[in-house]
């Protein structure tokens, strides 16, 4: 499948936009967990959380899904292949992954956090885990804007048989 110039550039402006929202996404995620777990009031706490939930809820899912999805799409309709360089191989699974996690795992722990929050209980692990999940999905968001940036050589073993054996 090749896609024609005007639809390549068209979801590549979509995958980007759509990447660039899921990274400042989970900026905000971050800050709003920091400011959840070092909040001396519960009223902060709670407030912080539950716009989390919100964030969480409306738009980890649809963002994540879109990412994924645009980029799987630019990979199968252009040159770059799904399976033919390791840098796409890689931001595939990667992506994958934190679609995953985001959707099952993150919504989960922010939900936990926010009922708790809101009922005055006390945060589980302290709020920690909201601080943790999205620093490290935030590292893994760089890390796959960078080899998407530098798209750093190397083809797959399945691309260099395919040339070597036709």
């Amino acid at each position: 499948m090749n896609l024609t110039r005007r639809t390549r550039r068209a979801v590549l402006v979509l995958h980007v936009a759509v990447s660039v929202g899921w990274l400042g996404l989970t900026a905000a995620l971050l800050a709003l967990g920091i400011a959840g777990a070092t909040s001396r009031g519960p009223g902060t706490a709670a407030a912080a959380y539950r716009a989390m939930r919100i964030l969480a809820d409306w738009l980890i899912t649809p963002v994540s899904l879109l990412s994924l999805v645009s980029g799987l799409v630019l990979a199968l309709g252009t040159h770059w292949g799904l399976v033919r360089h390791r840098w796409v191989h890689t931001k595939f699974w990667l992506t994958l992954a934190a679609t995953g996690a985001s959707i099952l795992a993150l919504r989960t722990i922010i939900g936990q956090a926010a009922d708790a929050a809101v009922a005055g209980l006390p945060v589980p692990a302290g709020g920690r885990d909201l601080v943790i999940a999205p620093s490290v999905a935030l590292a893994l968001y760089v890390f796959i804007t960078a080899i998407s940036v530098i798209k750093p050589r190397g083809r797959t073993r399945r691309a260099s048989r395919s040339l070597t054996h036709p």
